[in-house]
């Protein structure tokens, strides 16, 4: 519980922190129940959305989804050459990862059209309703997820322990697709290779990064401009996230690094 009093000195008015150990919450600090915006960390769920559909065979992810070329395995790995904003595409498919919105909003846009049916209804009824989620999407299946602590707790053991599918289809999720893509980490820089499972952002060997040094290369996750992030590091079994309401900037490069390996440390 101390290592996460640190959110107590961010800037952000408002911040809440929780960390699980083998998919048991061990600690919490900040508004459990407060709703806040995810941001990219909506891209998370938006993706376990997909896996459930493939899974389900609405989707194959190896069929064809956006530009030409292109499938749901590219869209959801940042290969299929989209641009993070609406506009040409940036290249051609697997050339290089290129962190995109816009390719998760066809992806979306795909499974809705496969499932028939909206895909915020899709997203309740695939993965929200089933873990107990109260989160809501308001926009984008890319970054509009709001929605409280705990719920990215639940989301959190969701990825220690799948209950929505099936540990080979996570653990393939979280390996690298397309790999040797260079590409740019928001916000950190070109990284080559800029390693990325399923939707899953791979920390690897990746420097600087959100993480901490303390963290294993297999730590996967997602952070969001919004202030929130969320990390699993399967080797010790824990998991950090933390939602706020203060857009990421130079004060988060230094302060989530420093809590992710005080975490790592002390549980």
């Amino acid at each position: 519980m101390d290592s996460l009093r640190q959110i107590d000195d961010w800037p952000a008015p408002t911040a809440a922190a929780g960390v699980l150990r083998d998919a048991e919450a061990v600690a919490t600090h900040g508004p459990r129940a407060e709703t806040l915006r995810w941001a990219s960390v909506t891209k998370l769920v938006t993706a376990l959305a997909a896996l459930v559909a493939a899974e389900e065979g609405v989707i194959d992810l190896d069929e064809p989804a956006g530009p030409e070329g292109s499938t749901v395995r590219h869209l959801l790995a940042h290969a299929s050459g989209l641009p993070f904003e609406p506009g040409a595409p940036a290249g051609r498919p697997g050339r290089r990862r290129v962190y995109s919105n816009v390719g998760f909003e066809t992806l979306a846009q795909h499974v809705a059209a496969r499932a028939e049916m909206p895909f915020a209804d899709y997203l309740r009824a695939g993965v929200l309703d089933p873990l107990g989620m109260h989160a809501e999407l308001r926009g984008s299946p890319a970054a509009d997820l709001h929605g409280s602590l705990d719920d990215l707790l639940l989301l959190a053991r969701e990825l220690q322990r799948p209950t929505l599918v099936a540990a080979e289809t996570l653990a393939e999720a979280t390996t690298v697709q397309f790999p040797g893509l260079a590409g740019v980490l928001p916000d950190f820089g070109r990284m080559d290779p800029n390693d990325w499972g399923l939707g899953f952002e791979l920390r690897d060997a990746k420097s600087p990064h959100w993480t901490g040094p303390r963290n294993s290369p297999g730590t996967f996750g997602h952070f969001g401009g919004s202030g929130s992030f969320l990390w699993v590091d399967p080797e010790p079994g824990i998991a950090l996230m933390s939602l706020g309401d203060l857009d990421f900037g130079p004060w988060a490069l230094e302060a989530w690094p420093r809590l992710s390996d005080a975490v790592l440390m002390n549980f």
